[in-house]
Formats: structure tokens, C-alpha cells, sequence
């Protein structure tokens, strides 16, 4: 097992709310200039899970399974809370129904999205046809901060300490073997450039161009997919750096718009190029964690 500070890890209480569905304009203009009228970001989602594909869907953004966020507002705060409840809620996390018909049910943090400031979480089907928007669920956020004692040059985020468990990466010397379901080159990164920091949010997989989408091979992305960005740097923000790597996870389904695709959420980063992807198709958090049977 890989030395890490888990066992100085602070571990809280964050909680959200099921979050309702939100439309900002009844268009969406798609890249190729054709109006859409499509579900999105928000609400219970019954038919897409971590697993599922992420592309092909009559949808725009739309999110997996639970979307929720914290609605807590004051005129010195902001978003402040909304803001510690993205942050610290790790992927992996135990989340609990706190409140209405599926109070107790527990299920699982597998990403964040931005913009919306969402974060997304997997419960089984039955647990989803009890939820209403509104309901809250507690996280038990437990992660930031974890550090790889031997690897000062691998930098963790948005994990919680299991994740990392059930990843298993494998030392080769002074670099980390890391399981990836595909390889994405950095030109391909749109929406969600320019942040300061990957701590919450994620950014996104242009699908537009037919040749590069058929030469990585991602028409087959999932919900849940671990993928490597090649020349990709996230230690401070997400940017272009030659032979970086960086691993994310797959959090919200393709988009029509313009500079956008599926989202990925960050995961590790390497601005050294310590860490090489190794291809599996089983590289996928309904895998790793266990989220379903049927994958």
C-alpha cells in the first residue's frame, strides 16, 4: 500500500439538498449552428448512472443520477457554503439521505461539475424513486489533503482515501502506474480552462472533431471513466505543460455547445510526467467502488 497522510485527515460534514432542474435560456445553439431544446444540469436523473455511456443522449450537460448543491445564503457568506460543500466533498465520499421517504440510504460522491457548482452522486435505483428535489444529503467529506509520501511530485485531489485504495496505482521506480480507460490529448480540453484551482468543478472533452474522437477511440467514454490528459497540468489550475499528465474521472454526460463535452473532474496531476496510464476498461468508478452489479 502507498504511504499517505490519511491518518491526519480531517474528516466533516458537508450537506446539500437534491438540487431541481434549471433551463437559463429554452435554446441551446449547437456547434453546428442547429437550435436544441435539451434536458441538462440538475435534478434526479433515473435512467443514467456512473457506468452508463456518456455520449449519445438527447441531452446537453445532463448530470448522473443525483445533482445537489447548498442553498445556505446570507449577505456576508455569498456562496461560501455552496463553496466548502464542493471543495471538500471528495469522490468516493459516503453520502446519507438526511431527510423525506429515503432518509438513511447511502450512496456515493463520483464528481463535481462546474458553472453550476453541483456536486453529482450515485444511489441505487430504489433510493432514487423515494428522493425529491429538496431532500438533504449529508457527506462525510474526507480527502483534501491527501499526500503521497513518496511521490512529491504526484499531486492528489478530489479523492477520498478509498478511491485511491481501489485504484491500486503500482510503483515503477520514481513514477506511479495509474489504470485508465483512454488517453486524451490536452487540444481537446474546452470549458473550464483559465480556473486557479481544481478543487471543485471540472472541464471538458471537446467532441467536435470526427478524427481525433476516432483516433482515441472516444465514442465508447463512461460516466465514471479514470482517463489520462496528456500535456495536461493541474497542480495550480488546469494548463497546457508538455509531458504533464493529469487523471480525472468522467463526471457529466457530451454537450452540444460549442467548447464543451463530457466534464472531467481532477484527480492526479503530475506536472513531471510521473505517472503512466495504463490502459483498462476497467478503469471506471462503478468498477473500482462497487456502485453496480451489472458492471
Amino acid at each position: 500500500m502507498l504511504r499517505t497522510n490519511r491518518e491526519k485527515l480531517v474528516k466533516l460534514s458537508v450537506i446539500g439538498e437534491v438540487a431541481s432542474p434549471t433551463l437559463k435560456n429554452v435554446y441551446n445553439i449547437s456547434a453546428t449552428g442547429v437550435p436544441c431544446i435539451l434536458p441538462g444540469v440538475g435534478g434526479i436523473t433515473y435512467n443514467l448512472r456512473v457506468g452508463d455511456f456518456a455520449c449519445g443522449w438527447e441531452a446537453d450537460h445532463v448530470e448522473p443520477c443525483v445533482s445537489t448543491t447548498n442553498k445556505e445564503n446570507d449577505a456576508r457568506s455569498g456562496s461560501a457554503a455552496n463553496t466548502a460543500y464542493t471543495v471538500f466533498s471528495c469522490v468516493g465520499n459516503q453520502a446519507i439521505v438526511a431527510s423525506g421517504d429515503a432518509k438513511g440510504d447511502m450512496g456515493t460522491v463520483t464528481g463535481k461539475h462546474g458553472g453550476v457548482e453541483h456536486v453529482l452522486i450515485d444511489f441505487k435505483s430504489e433510493t432514487l424513486d423515494r428522493l425529491l428535489i429538496g431532500d438533504k444529503i449529508q457527506i462525510k467529506a474526507y480527502g483534501t489533503g491527501l499526500k503521497l509520501l513518496d511521490f512529491p511530485e504526484i499531486k492528489l485531489v478530489n479523492m477520498d482515501p478509498c478511491l485511491l485504495d481501489a485504484i491500486n496505482p503500482q510503483v515503477s521506480g520514481e513514477n506511479l502506474k495509474v489504470p485508465v480507460t483512454h488517453l486524451i490529448p490536452a487540444n481537446l480540453m474546452g470549458s473550464g480552462l483559465g480556473v486557479n484551482q481544481v478543487n471543485s468543478g471540472d472541464y471538458d472533452i471537446q467532441l467536435f472533431d470526427d478524427s481525433l474522437v476516432k483516433q482515441f477511440g472516444l465514442e465508447d467514454l463512461r460516466l465514471g471513466d479514470l482517463v489520462a490528459i496528456i500535456d495536461a497540468d493541474h497542480s495550480y489550475g488546469r494548463i497546457y505543460r508538455k509531458d504533464a499528465i493529469s487523471i480525472g474521472v468522467v463526471v457529466h454526460a457530451n454537450c452540444v455547445t460549442a467548447g464543451h463535452g463530457p466534464g472531467v473532474t481532477s484527480l492526479m496531476t503530475s506536472a513531471k510526467g510521473k505517472i503512466i496510464p495504463q490502459i483498462t476498461q476497467k478503469a471506471n468508478l462503478a468498477s473500482l467502488l462497487k456502485l453496480r452489479a451489472d458492471i
